[in-house]
């Protein structure tokens, strides 16, 4: 904004007379030593360099409106001539008066009129169409820039008139808000953006009029869609002589820092769980195995050695599982996805084959339908999802009268492929269905997994921007619904 002060042809300022009488400008734009001839930090530093600059016979009339208008609280404006380098330059200063605390406070701008004022005498008739002329073309200049300036700027930008109703959009708040001018102009834009339980927020656009200040305020609007949109409003009023004449409204977009704050939130409070979980399941087993060698240590100690070292294995296998789904975790998160031809029937018999050492393994039938010929995806984080949930069906397999059976059904369906695991074990009670994809979870006393591997099935499916739920009853089985995107499309724009 700044810099949208510095390339007006004015010169704005913001001067203040303190209660113990001393007088500064407290702000004012660096091009006044275009147009006065000085330093704005050597008008901030002595201020009464500006009188001194001011003819001598103009110093008496300055001084005499300049108190009148802070006697009167009110708008003010004033002409004058100043000496610049030995040439004398008419100006012309308006000002409001800002509330303060402080004393009398002022926002004003300066802006040189000595072509005006030439224009008003008779010896430089002659030239008044040269300048006139020049006037025009700085005018159409400052159209276009405005034009090219509204129009280009990256953010939500919308002009309002006097009574609030649209006059202007820009490009960014069409996009933004999916709205075209011709839908809002003459109209009320509230009525379009404002959610309905905002309406009587009070930080809307329509307070400038009244307030005749900026405004800034975060909070959300809603697009034609109906979605909402989190933004940053300024609202900055278009003053003439201390007349409102319009409003701009500008809304900066901050949906997607808003998400990523969210998403830092879950993940911290996951990380602090995680840190956790993780030494109180690496010490567990390992205090497990010290306490087993103090045992073996015991004199007169008559147990059977074989028996501990078999406990211990146990318990270093159980570590080792544990370690890799913390390992298999960090690196689907850390790993960039990498779309390669999937043979998923493929991967499941390698998977159920890798995992034939667990106890009951060999005693679970598996049904593997495929009708998929051409199926792109992530093999590695496919790998992963068949291996959490081929581990999960034999461990949590049914029991007694029941053969356990898993079941696996994948379909092609337009650009998507759909998975169906289901399995006829031990289910998942109703009350623990929400929070089995949770970190460290464990929906069952029965369970001796890490706790984190539906997590690790969950945070795959949805790198792979997919899609997954589950169905499940106790005693009955449960059923994992799986929908992966063909990316056939994006693996054949990068071969070479």
């Amino acid at each position: 904004m700044q810099e949208l002060f510095h390339n007006l042809p004015g010169v704005i300022y913001e001067y203040i007379i303190r209660k113990d009488g001393s007088r500064s400008f407290t702000y004012i734009s660096e091009n006044c030593i275009d147009i006065l001839g000085l330093k704005a930090e050597e008008l901030q530093k002595d201020s009464s360099l500006f009188r001194q600059i001011l003819l001598e016979d103009d110093r008496t009339a300055f001084e005499e409106s300049l108190s009148a208008s802070h006697e009167g609280d009110k708008a003010w404006n004033w002409e004058g001539r100043i000496s610049v380098n030995g040439s004398v330059r008419w100006i012309e200063t308006r000002s409001n008066p800002v509330a303060s605390t402080e004393g009398i406070k002022r926002k004003g701008i300066i802006i040189d009129i000595t072509e005006r004022k030439l224009l008003e005498q008779e010896q430089v008739l002659q030239y008044q169409s040269v300048v006139e002329n020049r006037v025009k073309e700085q005018i159409r200049k400052n159209e276009i820039l405005f034009t090219q300036l509204f129009n280009n700027i990256p953010m939500a930008v919308v002009m309002l008139d006097a009574v609030g109703k649209v006059e202007l959009v820009n490009a960014g708040f069409s996009k933004i808000f999916g709205f075209e001018l011709a839908e809002l102009k003459g109209k009320n834009l509230n009525d379009f953006i404002v959610p309905t339980e905002l309406q009587n927020e009070g930080m809307d656009l329509n307070n400038v009029i009244s307030a005749q200040g900026i405004i800034q305020v975060e909070t959300f609007r809603k697009r034609k869609t109906g979605e909402r949109v989190d933004v940053l409003l300024y609202g900055m009023p278009i003053l003439s002589e201390g007349n409102v004449l319009g409003i701009y409204g500008v809304y900066v977009d901050v949906t997607s820092h808003r998400m990523m704050e969210e998403e830092l939130k879950v993940r911290n409070a996951e990380l602090d769980n995680f840190v956790y979980k993780v030494s109180h399941d690496l010490r567990a087993p390992l205090s497990s195995i010290l306490g087993l060698v103090n045992l073996s240590r015991l004199p007169g100690n008559t147990d059977d050695l074989a028996e501990y070292i078999k406990i211990i294995g146990d318990k270093v296998e159980a570590l080792d599982h544990f370690i890799g789904d913390v390992l298999s975790h960090s690196k689907n998160l850390k790993l960039d996805v990498k779309y390669d031809n999937v043979d998923v029937k493929s991967i499941l018999l390698k998977t159920i084959e890798d995992l034939s050492y667990l106890e009951g393994a060999k005693d679970v039938e598996f049904d593997i339908s495929s009708e998929v010929d051409c199926f792109y995806s992530d093999p590695w984080r496919i790998s992963e999802i068949f291996r959490n949930l081929v581990s999960n069906a034999i461990k949590y397999r049914a029991r007694g009268v029941h053969k356990p059976k898993v079941t696996i059904k994948i379909v092609p369906d337009s650009n998507w492929v759909k998975i169906a695991f289901s399995d006829n074990g031990i289910g998942i009670a109703k009350q623990n269905l929400n929070h089995i994809f949770e970190m460290f979870y464990r929906a069952t006393e029965q369970s001796d997994g890490s706790g984190i591997g539906l997590y690790i099935v969950k945070n795959a499916v949805e790198k792979l921007e997919g899609r997954i739920r589950a169905e499940s009853q106790v005693d009955m089985g449960t059923t994992f619904y799986i929908e992966l995107p063909n990316r056939i499309k994006e693996s054949e724009s990068v071969q070479p």
